[in-house]
């Protein structure tokens, strides 16, 4: 298949089209390379893909129309990958142009080249985040999401309606994946997989927010990219299913999926896997909760698993050694 991938030098976007491209297909990838952390990290991600003489890509912003028109206009693809999105809670609390900008105008250039290009399939990334104020655990894709605790989360839930009304009006076929806290090697520099070791190695405090009374769904970054891989070749047809009341299904070619690790680790006990990777004992700086950010999260899995087959199930101990080995071979450090 012919993939276009947006946040090609991202996290999850580098990691997806290392994927695509090793089980043959042709990846066309875009990243605007934004400084909202170290591009140089963006751009290693990006000399990994490079070698593969079926991947290219273009320095385009999803917020520039014309150029985003212009591409659409000379490529066609088969399935369309939408991995780039302005992260990061706390940031939206301060930098929200950057939210509107990117996903909500970057997200419309996207669905509207989907629908241009004719393309199978647009899989999207939506997040955990969207849960919002919900308070039942594990997270359900059949609960209701209409109190997000952040603009964030915000963007996230408009990007499933969009998507929804695009597969409603239009036929597009489309799924919204909601990643629960994914880690991993070639991360970003400002989650907490970078900020622990990077803390541990100076000997300087952790940051630890609510005095540590919070809980993840960890998802080791091959999971959710084995998980990508398999929705992408698993477009939803029309007339799946009549349950409007339901934010997950619909009779239109649409559907939500949770990917998660489905087993919420205690942030305190998070650090100290850190600690026995390193071999190094973590400083402590207690912090009160941050505006955005919600105490707990559990992915319920069963229709991500029902549809794919797959569950993700990396433990966090396994997946830190991994992210802490590399950290120190891409630092110099062994």
């Amino acid at each position: 298949m012919r993939i276009l991938v947006t946040g090609a030098a991202g996290f999850i976007g580098a990691a997806a089209a290392q994927a695509l491209l090793a089980r043959g297909d042709h990846v066309v990838g875009i990243d605007n390379m934004n400084a909202y952390y170290d591009v140089a990290l963006k751009r290693a991600r990006l000399d990994r893909l490079r070698p593969h003489a079926a991947f290219q890509f273009h320095p385009i912003d999803i917020a520039d129309r014309a150029a985003m028109q212009a591409l659409g206009e000379r490529e066609r693809f088969d399935a369309v990958l939408h991995l780039a999105a302005q992260a990061g809670v706390r940031y939206s609390v301060t930098h929200p142009q950057a939210y509107f900008d990117s996903n909500l105008l970057g997200f419309g250039h996207v669905i509207e080249l989907a629908r241009q290009c004719r393309a199978g399939h647009m899989v999207f990334a939506s997040s955990s985040s969207v849960y919002g104020a919900n308070a039942r655990l594990p997270f359900s894709e059949h609960d209701n999401v209409d109190h997000p605790v952040s603009l964030y989360a915000a963007t996230k839930k408009a990007n499933e309606l969009m998507a929804h009304s695009y597969a409603w009006v239009h036929g597009l076929p489309c799924t919204g994946l909601r990643f629960f806290t994914v880690y991993g090697p070639w991360g970003r520099p400002d989650m907490s997989p970078f900020l622990f070791v990077r803390a541990i190695l100076a000997g300087e405090p952790i940051k630890v927010f609510n005095g540590g009374d919070m809980e993840r769904d960890f998802t080791y970054v091959d999971d959710i990219v084995e998980g990508v891989v398999r929705i992408l070749d698993r477009p939803p047809g029309s007339g799946a299913s009549a349950l409007l009341d339901s934010p997950a299904t619909s009779s239109a070619p649409y559907r939500i999926f949770n990917i998660g690790n489905s087993e919420p680790v205690r942030l305190l006990d998070y650090i100290a896997v850190y600690e026995q990777a390193l071999g190094r004992r973590a400083l402590l700086q207690m912090e009160p909760l941050q505006p955005g950010d919600v105490v707990a999260t559990a992915a319920d899995v069963h229709d991500f698993e029902a549809a794919t087959g797959f569950h993700p199930a990396t433990p966090v101990a396994e997946g830190v050694r991994r992210f802490v080995d590399w950290y120190r071979s891409y630092h110099g450090l062994v």
